[in-house]
């Protein structure tokens, strides 16, 4: 037997490929499938089967493309929400490939048609693996919020007892194959490896060494943002998912005029670094860096938003065509030729603004509105006194709704890129004198500057400091 994981940078996706006596298997596919498709001819098999272990929220799949190229049968649970595949297992039910024995489970909470799938290898009773989707992650489960936030303790309870009363039966020694991995936006805190069992799960993993009521608090105060294209992915993969249809060699390379003439018919991504946007951009445009597209492209790109890019070389133009079809946003209609250096060298203006780096930062922190725009959680477990608390996803709304004082601002967030997200929009919005924290939260809490943990309840702020600002003197 062959067997691979697959790693989807970015997403933080994982999906699996199996070969065996010349039939493979793909879990939870990607959209774009090339790379399953080469492993099947690298292995002398033919892709017979997909499986599916819930409607995937972050990216769209590609089973139904992989159906159409390959005539492989889509395999999901009984439930409503898999009636687009071919198979539809019942709870409980067994289901051979080969020398492969696959258990259906139906493990809801993150979803209510989630479902797990044991795999037994020839001639053994022992469980080998165990495909969990989105129900348990290395360290973490699932978020239980999306199908119904006001069901999240509800869906809390659910996918504690799928956990505890259908996979873990499954045995100690059994490994665990998540459909995400650290990084996600499907969970709250998976751990940064991929590799687990069972039995290690049992020893650290919240919804074993948590009681009931305790795991279900847990998951209420997850409060993981829900980005809006998950709506429009949920629709996609209750039909299996769509193919990509954009076509690189559409999309057409303008030089600086033709692109300033025609980007004001949709919106300018802008995919490089903090700093080298900061010191030059296109007025009016986002700074997204291109491994940050395929999660953040989905803030503020709907389905057929027409897109124009920045970018930093050429070969990048694949890159961000693929991080937006996965998904499912934006049409990109063309990128600037020559990249940021053409429209210098032509004349045409060109805005910037400032960065600062927190020891700077510290020490003027009167003189700046200080917006920290990581997930709530992050700045509740330390941030930078008398900052502003908004998700840079919300920024934008909120500026429409809110105007800062009249200070510099200065952005910030774990180490600057969604920092430079939220400079980009302060800058879009009008607003001068704007500076990007550059290292974020972890170049402040490296210099060993002061950090204030809690939260900001009806207006009162809820602090407990964690480090004294008296011991900063001269040797600092």
């Amino acid at each position: 037997m062959f067997f691979k994981r697959i790693k989807t940078p970015g997403l933080a996706h994982l999906s699996y490929f199996i070969a065996t006596n010349g039939v493979a298997i793909v879990v939870d596919p990607k959209r774009d499938i090339d790379e399953y498709l080469k492993l099947a001819i690298e292995n002398n098999a033919q892709i017979k089967y997909v499986f599916e272990t819930h409607r995937q929220e972050d990216f769209v799949i590609g089973s139904n493309e992989l159906h159409e190229k390959t005539g492989a049968k889509i395999i999901g649970g009984r439930h409503p929400l898999f009636s687009h595949c071919d198979i539809q297992l019942e709870d409980g039910e067994f289901f051979k490939i080969e020398d492969l024995t696959f258990l259906s489970l139906s493990t809801p909470g993150h979803t209510p048609e989630s479902f797990s799938y044991g795999v037994y290898l020839k001639d053994r009773d022992t469980c080998w693996g165990v495909f969990t989707g989105d129900t348990l992650f290395v360290g973490d489960t699932g978020r239980t919020d999306l199908s119904d936030p006001d069901k999240t303790s509800e869906n809390a309870k659910l996918i504690y007892n799928s956990v505890r009363s259908k996979i873990a039966n499954l045995g100690d020694q059994s490994l665990i194959f998540p459909a995400h991995g650290s990084g996600s936006v499907c969970g709250g805190a998976i751990a940064d490896y991929d590799q687990t069992t069972i039995g290690y799960e049992k020893t650290y993993n919240p919804v074993f060494t948590m009681g009931e009521d305790e795991f279900t608090c847990h998951k209420v105060k997850e409060r993981i943002p829900r980005p809006p294209y998950f709506s429009l992915m949920e629709k996609i993969n209750y039909e299996g998912g769509w193919r990509i249809e954009q076509d690189l060699a559409k999309i057409k390379a303008l030089s600086p005029e033709q692109f300033l003439e025609m980007s004001n018919k949709g919106i300018i991504i802008d995919t490089r670094e903090p700093e080298a946007f900061a010191s030059g951009h296109i007025p009016g445009s986002y700074n997204i860096w291109l491994d940050g597209l395929q999660v953040f492209g989905g803030w503020f790109c709907k389905k057929d938003t027409p897109v124009f890019l920045v970018l930093d070389r050429h070969d990048d133009l694949n890159t961000a065509r693929l991080m937006l079809s996965r998904l499912g946003v934006g049409r990109i209609k063309a990128f600037l030729s020559g990249g940021i250096e053409s429209v210098r060298n032509s004349g045409y203006n060109l805005e910037s603004f400032g960065v600062i780096y927190p020891k700077e930062l510290f020490h003027n922190k009167r003189n700046f509105e200080i917006f920290d725009v990581r997930e709530i959680t992050e700045f509740e477990s330390g941030h930078i006194e008398n900052s502003k608390h908004c998700f840079v996803g919300h920024l934008e709304d909120y500026l429409i709704k809110h105007r800062p004082p009249n200070k510099s601002i200065a952005t910030i967030c774990s180490v600057g890129h969604r920092g430079g997200i939220a400079a980009s929009i302060f800058a879009k919005m009008g607003h001068k004198n704007v500076y990007n924290v550059l290292g974020g939260m972890k170049a402040w809490n490296s210099r060993g500057l002061p950090i204030q943990e809690g939260k900001e309840t009806k207006g009162k702020r809820e602090i407990k400091n964690i480090e004294n600002v008296a011991q900063w003197g001269s040797t600092h």
